[in-house]
């Protein structure tokens, strides 16, 4: 497994990727006729568009096993004044979770945030009913800091939970 940061290339991977962990995860917070229909197309668009031209400074890193991508995160620098970097997207490929992709990417985007903003924090919203999420951001030392609601692509709306590293240089350890 190689981490490398994501170019262009890697966009309609990516968009692959993340419509179906929101599909296998989202049901219900996310609207069925979104996530049985444009969920691929509008990922897609998203990610050309962050790979190619961002709006903000930005960092995605992608776990590559052989020339796939089976994970991905995307972190927004100076996002926040208070929180600091948003860890905005962390997917996995369902059949790779529990073997430490996720982890490593953690780590790889902490220590995107540590070289860049020595004084930042890194921060990020899950859905209320993503428990095993949850349940992986405690494990790493995440706090949990704040609730939130989510207005996902497709419509309507979700409750979120705001989860805080203050210090992300200690998640970006055994990021080499």
């Amino acid at each position: 497994m190689r981490y490398r940061q994501a170019t262009a290339e890697d966009a309609d991977a990516i968009a692959q990727l993340h419509a179906d962990s929101w599909r296998r995860t989202y049901r219900g917070a996310f609207s069925d006729e979104f996530l049985d229909g444009p969920v691929v197309g509008e990922r897609r668009t998203v990610w050309a568009e962050r790979l190619s031209r961002p709006a903000a400074p930005t960092y995605t890193v992608v776990a590559d096993d052989d020339g796939v991508v089976v994970g991905f995160a995307h972190t927004v620098f100076d996002d926040d004044p208070v929180w600091g970097a948003l860890l905005d997207n962390l997917h996995v490929v369902h059949g790779l979770k529990r073997q430490g992709v996720g982890r490593r990417l953690m780590a790889r985007s902490a220590q995107a945030v540590v070289e860049r903003e020595a004084r930042s924090g890194l921060y990020l919203w899950v859905l209320q009913q993503n428990i095993t999420a949850q349940a992986f951001y405690e494990a790493i030392g995440g706090d949990r800091v704040g609730e939130g609601v989510s207005h996902p692509p497709g419509g309507g709306t979700a409750p979120t939970f705001r989860y805080a590293w203050p210090d992300p240089a200690a998640l970006s350890i055994g990021a080499g």
